[in-house]
């Protein structure tokens, strides 16, 4: 099976419970141990994200597509559990395109609100990890742009899981920009389609994402309208010697070494680098107690952006990277949407 694979024994031990993901999607197979069969399990087209073997056999799973939320369903046919509170309304499916790029053809999801016609404001929404990759699965971010009349484009760029190990390898030593060389790919693509507006363009993301989004801005000036970034890097020096271990060693695999080891390869791999090349306005969100991407190396970035008077806000919240409280992620998407109309003509508004 190409793409990633994950396994986990049925209660009896006959056989293995397979889960793949590959181009976006996943799938469920039972592997018999005595008669070394591989059957594939029927699940609906989408995104598997955890499944368990139940002792009758069947196999319950956590399921969602971009259009319907996650729920736990069952092989036996019914909804194991729905989520309890509010629920979603759902989105839009994704549609597939491949753009052929410097290092081989990517693949984008792309969601457009229903019944619109382009050129619309495009949200290139980011992924982090890297080793990490969008599927059809549901989102509240891409869903609540494309409710507020943004078309959303999300790219599996070259590093990203899901495509074989030859891809996901692809990062190496010039971490940062060989993403962006796919991203920019699939920018002219959405742009000579008609699908995107060149002058109304997002560039966001989170963690790695947001990493990506500041790098993009001070890297491709010309190529986006504003940026929003998320907990991202922001000074790769800075952000090595301050954050947790587990990443340091993740770092010194992509890079080649350490800081001192290898400064040019950081230098060039850092948004601190090209702060100075940004015209875009930024929104940055930052947690004060980020262990991943800590605190002051945003901070370092911000007062290059001060001291030139470039156009910027930054919010900073009282938790790590990222926020598990509800209430506070809702305001999160309001003010990036917020800051988006802000400076963005001509956004037809929420649907």
């Amino acid at each position: 099976l190409p793409g990633d694979v994950s396994a986990e024994w049925y209660p009896d031990g006959s056989g293995l419970l397979i889960a793949h993901s590959f181009e976006a999607r996943s799938e469920l197979f039972r592997y018999d141990l005595s008669g070394r069969a591989l059957t594939e399990i029927p699940t609906p087209p989408g995104t598997v994200s955890g499944a368990t073997a139940r002792p009758d056999g069947s196999v319950e799973y956590l399921w969602s597509s971009a259009a319907e939320p996650s729920a736990v369903r069952s092989t036996a046919g019914a909804v194991v559990l729905d989520p309890p509170g509010m629920k979603s309304p759902g989105s839009v499916p994704v549609q597939d395109v491949w753009v052929e790029g410097p290092g081989g053809r990517i693949h984008a999801l792309v969601q457009k609100p229903e019944g619109s016609t382009g050129p619309l404001p495009t949200v290139f929404d980011i992924h982090g990890g890297p080793t990490w990759h969008d599927s059809d699965s549901f989102a509240a971010g891409p869903a609540a742009w494309v409710d507020h009349g943004y078309a959303v484009i999300r790219v599996n760029y070259r590093g990203s899981t899901g495509y074989g190990r030859a891809w996901t390898d692809a990062l190496k030593h010039r971490v940062g920009l060989i993403e962006l060389e796919d991203i920019a790919a699939v920018r002219e693509w959405a742009v000579s389609s008609g699908i995107a507006d060149p002058d109304r363009l997002v560039l966001t993301g989170g963690s790695w994402g947001g990493y990506l989004t500041l790098l993009g801005l001070g890297v491709q000036p010309d190529a986006w309208t504003l940026g929003i970034a998320a907990v991202p890097v922001a000074d790769y020096v800075t952000a090595y010697h301050d954050e947790m271990e587990a990443l340091k060693a993740m770092d010194r695999t992509l890079l080649g070494g350490t800081p001192e080891e290898v400064p040019d390869r950081f230098e060039a791999s850092s948004p601190l680098t090209y702060v100075d090349q940004v015209k875009a306005p930024v929104y940055i969100s930052a947690g004060v107690n980020d262990p991943r991407c800590p605190i002051r190396q945003i901070e370092n970035y911000v007062k290059r952006l001060e001291a030139r008077g470039a156009v910027h806000e930054v919010y900073r919240y009282d938790a790590g990277h990222g926020s598990l409280v509800v209430d506070e992620r809702i305001k999160q998407v309001r003010l990036e949407l917020e800051f988006a109309e802000r400076y963005l003509k001509g956004v037809p508004g929420a649907q």
